[in-house]
């Protein structure tokens, strides 16, 4: 895969009030790590949903720098690598990226189905935000109008999700 763009939260790009976020939550934000793990299963969609969170994590004044990506094979991983990086006590919080999509077979039901449980026993077990940013549909093109650019990019989503859910577990912890 190839690595995110550059500066994606440019001053002027709009980037900035497309996260929804005021300048003392992107200040607070910025002292913070989070990590993506991303399921490559499939390639493309992958880059496009990473290089998403990477602009929204960007957008919400988290330097790339304090932005870990750790990559799996498919979306049924995707739990297991969330859970190792909640437990490291490094990140206030992890975006789960990836897609599945329907085939003629019933593995699709089981894949989509045990990795929203999983993502969310990690939260739920550990306590650190874990954002669910796996499309899950029925054709490639779906697949691709939810992985890049617009409102519905889903890497995006992720990372202002799970950037929201840190900021309510500080509070909470103040």
């Amino acid at each position: 895969m190839g690595s995110p763009g550059a500066n994606p939260a440019a001053p002027g790009n709009g980037a900035e009030e497309a996260a929804g976020l005021s300048d003392h939550e992107r200040e607070r934000l910025g002292r913070s790590e989070f990590a993506i793990c991303v399921a490559t299963f499939y390639e493309e969609l992958a880059e496009r949903l990473l290089n998403g969170a990477v602009q929204g994590f960007s957008a919400g004044g988290v330097s790339a720098a304090s932005v870990h990506t750790f990559e799996t094979p498919g979306a049924f991983e995707l739990p297991l690598a969330a859970k190792w990086c909640a437990e490291s006590d490094r990140f206030a919080g992890v975006a789960c990226l990836g897609a599945v999509i329907r085939g003629e077979t019933s593995h699709y039901d089981h894949v989509c189905s045990e990795a929203a449980r999983g993502i969310q026993d990690v939260q739920l077990s550990t306590g650190v935000p874990c954002s669910f940013g796996v499309i899950t549909c029925d054709t490639m093109e779906q697949a691709l109008a939810r992985s890049g650019g617009d409102k519905r990019d889903q890497g995006r989503n992720a990372a202002v999700a799970v950037m929201r859910m840190a900021l309510i577990r500080e509070d909470l912890a103040q």
